[in-house]
């Protein structure tokens, strides 16, 4: 995963063009933001009239998830500077180098997991939407790894921007991805299962997800 990760910046190295859009980008990113608030439970929709904005400036603002769904989850916050909700009684694993920053695993199942990994990026770096439309990059990512992109969705919570994407591979695992930018790195949280156990995991991912932070203030 952060080697893909590194690839992908590379290939997508900064750019004025980067940070441009064009109206059917303006609308593809409003879509998203519809999206990203009835998953998340959030930012409210832009209207579709209003000029087209920046890629680099995005107003609508998502709660961060804050519900432990009756213990499910707990709270976590790391040393490093981040904050998270995990899931309770799962086991916990520090640093694979090269695979992870630190990783939480079912007891029963270790199908299902949840990965956490940063890479440094430039310090001129400082939104994930330096990698393009979350669009263009779910797809770069689903072709990257034989997988079908199921949705490419964004939303800004506490000013940091995140592309979160739902992948079904084809080995039978369901996969969320999310990536956002911060204190010059580019950070990715991996939710993982099996596609049948995918109805059971899919409310606890979400919140999972939602409640990321990479700061703690």
């Amino acid at each position: 995963m952060v080697r893909s990760l590194i690839c992908l910046l590379a290939a997508l190295a900064p750019s004025t063009a980067a940070f441009s859009t064009s109206d059917n980008a303006a609308v593809s990113r409003r879509e998203s933001f519809s999206k990203t608030a009835s998953l998340f439970g959030g930012a409210a929709a832009v209207v579709a009239g209003l000029p087209a904005p920046s890629l680099a400036v995005v107003t609508d603002e998502t709660p961060i998830v804050s519900t432990r769904m009756g213990g499910l989850l707990e709270k976590y916050q790391d040393s490093r500077g981040w904050k998270i909700l995990a899931p309770s009684g799962w086991n916990k694993f520090d640093g694979e180098v090269g695979a992870y920053d630190i990783k939480w695993q079912d007891l029963v199942d270790p199908s299902e997991n949840i990965k956490l990994s940063s890479t440094p990026v430039k310090s001129t770096t400082t939104s994930v939407d330096i990698l393009g439309p979350v669009e263009d990059v779910g797809a770069s990512l689903a072709a990257k790894r034989n997988a079908k992109l199921i949705a490419a969705l964004e939303r800004q919570t506490d000013g940091v921007l995140f592309y979160t994407f739902d992948f079904a591979l084809d080995d039978g695992t369901h996969q969320w991805l999310q990536l956002c930018v911060n204190k010059g790195k580019i950070w990715s949280l991996d939710a993982s299962c099996k596609e049948k156990k995918y109805a059971k995991r899919k409310e606890l991912y979400y919140n999972v997800l939602g409640s990321f932070m990479p700061k703690l203030a």
